[in-house]
């Protein structure tokens, strides 16, 4: 049963001519966001501050989550343009940290993989220094396909497990918590070098102890960073809020995986998959820095710290 939304949930709505600048950007190129088709409470302050998730290959997912406002259907067809397209505008808003998703393709031979790759491709292209970060379906389990993504060098491989294990087949109904876990560790077996993180949803009605098993078994599978954050319904359709978290649970559980050892939490009622990824960045892409000289490593940190700010927690 619903219950009344708490007073940290409450969202200041900032003012709309940066959003309508984005959303201009995005429907000029005819791409989408996942901040516009899962209907993210986050969308007014990341687009009034030129930060978006692009959501490659339609606004149709072949699969029907219990929590997903996205459109469920069959597939579009793919954009031959797509990848250089998201490239241009990510040029275009000036983005160092990139974040790149998609719905489930379960119709396509690659189950999309192939377009991942020439997307992350053309971003480094376009892009020479940016960090780019890939939030990708499961490919039910494809070795290949999750090869194919990762030889096309991604730095931050993001594929979220969503929920506990007990609650996979109401949340999650066409995925499974297993193979989850599998499509993570593949990444480290293919690409030790590539940053592995993952996602859970509070507020459904996991127990504590089955929040703390999901942390372990991600850490156990060599995921490097997480993110935890409330579970909102999208629409009365959806799966209904159990619980709201109030914020200092939400602070137990950031401490809690630090000392499991993750290299970066990110655990908080607002938190979802992308928001705050570019402060992940900050703190374990320190490699990336030893490639610039002095005055271009002070102007790289300055750009992604403005870019941190500008997603900065409500």
């Amino acid at each position: 049963m619903n219950q009344r939304l708490p007073e940290w949930l409450t969202i200041r709505v900032p003012r709309p001519d940066t959003i309508k600048q984005v959303e201009q950007m995005m429907r000029s190129k005819n791409l989408h966001t996942v901040c516009e088709s899962a209907r993210c409470p986050n969308l007014p302050e990341c687009w009034s501050k030129k930060t978006a998730t692009f959501m490659i290959l339609g606004d149709t997912c072949t699969r029907s989550c219990g929590f997903c406002a996205i459109k469920v259907g069959r597939g579009l067809t793919v954009n031959p343009h797509e990848p250089s397209d998201v490239a241009k505008v990510a040029a275009d808003l000036g983005l160092k940290h990139i974040v790149v998703t998609s719905v489930a393709r379960d119709d396509l031979p690659d189950q999309g993989a192939g377009q991942f790759g020439l997307t992350i491709q053309e971003l480094h292209k376009q892009n020479p220094l940016c960090i780019v970060e890939v939030l990708t379906p499961d490919f039910k389990g494809n070795r290949d396909c999750v090869q194919t993504v990762c030889d096309a060098k991604p730095e931050i491989f993001n594929h979220n497990i969503e929920t506990v294990e007990r609650l996979h087949t109401l949340v999650r109904p066409q995925a499974k918590y297993n193979r989850t876990l599998s499509v993570l560790k593949m990444v480290k077996e293919i690409h030790p070098s590539i940053y592995t993180k993952s996602g859970i949803m509070l507020g459904l009605g996991e127990t504590r102890e089955e929040i703390i098993e999901t942390l372990q078994d991600l850490r156990d599978a060599g995921v490097d960073a997480v993110t935890i954050g409330q579970y909102l319904r999208p629409t009365m359709r959806h799966l209904p809020v159990v619980e709201y978290i109030h914020p200092h649970v939400f602070k137990e559980y950031e401490v809690i995986g630090s000392e499991m050892g993750f290299a970066f939490v990110a655990s908080g009622p607002f938190v979802r998959s992308s928001y705050n990824a570019v402060e992940f960045s900050k703190k374990v892409m320190g490699d990336r820095l030893s490639q610039l000289d002095e005055f271009e490593r002070a102007k790289y940190i300055k750009d992604l710290e403005d870019q941190a700010e500008q997603h900065a927690a409500v």
